[in-house]
């Protein structure tokens, strides 16, 4: 059984928009108004409360006219906003994750409805039928039909007013037939990924198809007036401008993650550090950075790729369709490791594309080189007897493989190799 996550665009009429705002503004003023109560007791008084307790207080704030208001909205919005803020606190004392934050009108917002299994058949079909507490039926594009019943559905409006459900079900997944092909990726900016075999994927640079486009709204929006009209329409603009990069982004990387997924049996990748490849250059006032502009744009190209996104995409996908993943040491020295000799460099700078090694005079392709030594140190980790066999990441069962020649024979020149 995996867990599988559905999501669809919604279209509410106009009453049930003007009662989703209501919720929303009712769950953010809970969150807000628990958040504030826990944080002034332990500063204040060294006491410690959860949201159980919160949610004592707020049946008795219900009972008051002056907040009869919040009898308007299902309770079950504001239980799950509690169990919320309560898993925000444990991963804030125990994980390390920052102190919750309050919550904003402006931006994101998401309510989450529990749907009661006594009579879920009342109020949801795969496809044909979907109820929520203090909605009703709401109008959804199925795209696909699930096969499990839901117990949450959460329901979401972007920046851009576009309302959607979400919800996640366990369902029995189909696992792909063993096929005897393992493969090594290397991420880059130019190409989004180079396969161990010579197969590069270019990147699509979504946010600079669009660039001109939003350079000229943000400047538009920099000379309008505040809390004028004009001005939101022009925040709406790029928002949408924003999710159309976003939805054209994602839809990329589904297509080539399910690509990979489907050629290989087993993939193996990098374990990079997405937050500190893109961190500033600017340094400090005592002690300032160089270059500060030129890593700006490298780190600007860097997120729009997403490698952290396509790297969890084939995690999941490999667990659901029988695949394994492996992920090596992201110190590991893929670029500058010759893949024929196993020479090392001292340095390499990153404009260099292409280098011969000295010891066996070989040209390498230095992103196609870095993905053939990433996939033999990823088979290294996963063969226990041998090049011909390779256990799974569970250790379950080995699977017949036949590891790409360029694995072991890398071709003179790297036009032979393309």
């Amino acid at each position: 059984m995996a867990q599988r996550s559905y999501k669809y665009r919604i279209y509410p009429n106009r009453t049930q928009q003007k009662q989703l705002a209501q919720f929303f503004g009712a769950k953010r003023w809970v969150w807000n108004a628990c958040l504030a109560w826990r944080s002034n007791l332990y500063s204040e008084l060294d006491e410690s409360v959860s949201g159980v307790d919160f949610s004592r207080e707020l049946t008795f704030l219900k009972q008051l006219e002056c907040f009869d208001w919040l009898r308007l909205t299902p309770a079950t919005v504001y239980i799950q906003a509690l169990r919320d803020q309560d898993a925000a606190f444990r991963r804030f004392f125990k994980e390390g994750a920052g102190y919750p934050r309050f919550k904003s009108r402006h931006g994101h917002q998401a309510i989450r409805f529990q749907l009661d299994q006594r009579i879920v058949m009342n109020n949801y079909r795969a496809g044909e039928l979907l109820k929520l507490p203090g909605l009703g039926a709401i109008k959804v594009r199925w795209t696909r039909k699930p096969v499990g019943i839901p117990k949450m559905a959460t329901v979401s409006k972007d920046t851009a007013g576009r309302y959607f459900v979400s919800m996640s079900i366990k369902e029995e997944t189909a696992t792909k037939p063993i096929i005897g092909k393992t493969c090594g990726i290397d991420l880059g900016v130019k190409d989004a990924v180079v396969v161990s075999d010579g197969t590069k994927y270019l990147n699509p640079r979504h946010l600079l198809q669009y660039a001109e486009q939003m350079r000229r709204l943000q400047q538009r929006l920099a000379r309008q007036q505040k809390t004028s009209n004009r001005r939101a329409t022009t925040k709406l603009r790029i928002a949408k401008l924003h999710t159309r990069i976003a939805d054209a982004r994602q839809n990329h990387l589904h297509q080539l993650t399910t690509r990979l997924i489907n050629e290989n049996q087993v993939i193996c990748v990098e374990d990079l550090n997405v937050a500190g490849m893109t961190r500033s250059a600017a340094g400090a006032l005592d002690n300032p950075g160089r270059n500060v502009r030129q890593k700006a744009g490298l780190n600007r190209s860097i997120l729009d790729v997403s490698f952290g996104e396509l790297v969890r995409q084939l995690e999941y996908k490999a667990q659901w369709y029988g695949r394994t993943l492996v992920k090596i040491d992201r110190w590991f020295p893929s670029s500058k490791t010759c893949s024929c000799c196993g020479h090392k460099l001292d340095e390499l700078r990153l404009d260099v594309r292409e280098w011969t090694c000295p010891k066996c005079r070989t040209v390498h392709d230095r992103d196609i080189n870095a993905a053939i030594n990433i996939e033999t140190e990823g088979l290294k980790l996963l063969t226990p007897g041998g090049p011909g066999e390779v256990r799974d990441a569970g250790g379950e069962r080995a699977c017949p493989v036949s590891v790409s020649p360029r694995s072991t024979v890398q071709p003179s020149t790297c036009q032979e190799q393309v």
